[in-house]
């Protein structure tokens, strides 16, 4: 992602103005979404308990007084399986080019001072060692931290495997070490005009954060291995009046999936219905009709077609070919 930088004008009489891309990374569950909604202000990226929530990169665009920050939200690092995972690890690695900063998420409250860093956390670090960009360390989940005095040796663990040029403590959730973090990212910012108007947010279509809405929905109301086997798409988006109705298929891999999503007399799928429903009204600022289907895809996650459906990136208005129910 690349920006054109303008000259300013009436350099000794205009305030400083920075502007630039930052790149939010980390292993699964380093609270990256979160953060980036806390960053913000507002909700931009699902968020669940569960691994691998974000599978694709999201952007979130603040305007602060004399900056503008170009946030981009990544999948959490992690071994390469699926095609579905060695996609995610693309995007990661597509999103340490061009950028002016790196946030490194680790969660501060993981295990104790001498667990908090293992061989998952080395290989995560390993991917941004040798980058030139500057990065810093950010220390999430601090408000779980029972003894601060912990983050400390958690720093220095990091520290002898790259060199960040600072370490913050944050918490998302009580907003704790926000403001210190937003001053630290600005002042690593080159200066130069804004890279997007005043009012752009995200690059988000309306019908991706439907079909995350509905997909974070059933992260938080299933278990086991349904949350990694679901995707969501938007069949339909017709809006009218005071109303925007919208279709969408959550599609599983397995029969069996499919009866947990529904649950008995559908009461599970009309409980995410319910509840995705209301996420969107809040959203969209409107009323919604949602209606919703299951299907059974076999395999869909090492499917390079039903990716690249999934993927309004890589979609740009391609059809999904239709796949009969296979129960």
């Amino acid at each position: 992602m690349s920006a054109t930088r303008g000259s300013r004008a009436d350099e000794g009489v205009r305030p400083t103005m920075r502007s630039g891309f930052v790149s939010i990374l980390g292993r699964p569950n380093a609270g990256k979404s979160t953060l980036l909604n806390a960053l913000v202000g507002g909700k931009l990226a699902i968020v669940s308990e569960k691994p691998q929530t974000t599978r694709t990169t999201i952007q979130g665009v603040v305007n602060l007084e004399g900056a503008q920050i170009a946030f981009l939200d990544t999948p959490g690092i992690h071994e390469s399986g699926s095609l579905l995972n060695r996609r995610m690890m693309e995007t990661i690695r597509s999103a340490l080019e061009d950028r002016d900063l790196l946030l490194y998420l680790a969660d501060a409250s993981a295990g104790d001072a001498t667990a908090a860093f293992g061989d998952e956390d080395a290989k995560a670090l390993a991917l941004i060692r040798d980058v030139a960009t500057p990065a810093i360390l950010v220390l999430t989940k601090i408000d779980r931290l029972q003894d601060k005095r912990l983050l400390l040796p958690r720093i220095e663990q990091y520290k002898a495997v790259r060199e960040f040029a600072e370490y913050i403590p944050v918490s998302a959730v009580s907003g704790e070490g926000l403001d210190t973090l937003r001053r630290a990212i600005v002042a690593r910012l080159p200066e130069g005009p804004p890279l997007f108007p005043p009012d752009y947010f995200t690059d988000q279509p309306e019908r991706f954060l439907a079909a995350e809405l509905i997909r974070e929905r059933i992260l938080r109301e299933t278990r086991q291995e349904v949350p990694h086997a679901v995707a969501v798409i938007v069949d339909q988006w017709q809006e009218k009046k005071d109303l925007l109705r919208i279709s969408a298929t959550i599609y599983v891999e397995r029969p069996g999936q499919k009866a947990i999503l529904i649950g008995a007399k559908g009461a599970v799928l009309k409980k995410i219905g319910t509840l995705a429903r209301q996420e969107m009204e809040s959203m969209f600022s409107r009323r919604i009709f949602l209606e919703l289907f299951v299907k059974v895809r076999k395999d869909w996650r090492d499917s390079p077609e039903f990716l690249n459906a999934i993927d309004w990136r890589a979609m740009r208005g391609a059809e999904l070919e239709p796949e009969p129910d296979s129960d």
